[in-house]
C-alpha cells in the first residue's frame, strides 16, 4: 500500500549578497525595488539591554541601533515579525565579507519596473549608485546590464 505524500509547507527563504558596506547596499536595493530598509532596533535594544549581545555587533543607522554586518530590505506589503523586524516574504539580505567581489556573478537579479517606466529607469538607479554596463539588443528581447555600487551585475528589462 502506498501512502499518499502529505503537501510540503513551502520552504522561506531570502537572497543573501555579500557586501563591503550591508548598510550602503540595503539603502541602494531599497531605493531601486522601493522596498523597506528592514527596521531590527527593537529587537538589538532587548538583546543588548540582556546582556545578551556586545553593543559591538551593532551601528547606529537612519538613527536607530542595527546590526553592523548585516542589513536587510523587504516588500513593503509582504509580512513581517514585529518584534525582530525580520520579513518573512520577499527579502535581500546584506552580510559584510572582508573580500572584494572579483568575478561576474554566478545569480543576479532581473528588474521588471513595466513598459512605462523601461526608459528612464537606467537614469534613476544610476543617481542611486549603479551603472550601465552594457545595453544588449538580441531577436529574443532587449535589456540593459547594470552594476549596483559594489559592482554586482543585475538586468533591467
Amino acid at each position: 500500500m502506498t501512502q499518499t505524500p502529505t503537501p510540503a509547507t513551502p520552504v522561506h527563504w531570502k537572497v543573501v549578497v555579500d557586501a563591503a558596506d550591508p548598510h550602503a547596499q540595503a539603502d541602494f536595493w531599497a531605493a531601486a525595488l522601493h522596498y523597506v530598509v528592514e527596521d531590527n532596533s527593537p529587537l538589538i535594544e532587548k538583546l543588548l539591554a540582556a546582556g545578551a549581545a556586545p553593543e559591538a555587533l551593532t551601528v547606529m543607522s537612519h538613527g536607530r541601533r542595527a546590526w553592523r554586518d548585516l542589513a536587510a530590505v523587504r516588500h513593503p506589503d509582504d509580512p513581517y515579525e514585529e518584534e525582530a523586524g525580520t520579513g518573512r516574504g520577499r527579502r535581500l539580505l546584506f552580510q559584510r565579507v572582508p573580500e572584494e567581489k572579483t568575478v561576474k556573478n554566478r545569480l543576479h537579479l532581473d528588474l521588471h519596473p513595466g513598459v512605462d517606466r523601461r526608459d528612464e529607469e537606467p537614469a534613476r538607479l544610476e543617481g542611486l549608485g549603479a551603472r550601465v554596463l552594457r545595453r544588449v539588443e538580441e531577436p529574443s528581447g532587449s535589456w540593459v546590464v547594470m552594476a549596483d555600487p559594489e559592482g554586482n551585475e543585475f538586468c533591467l528589462h
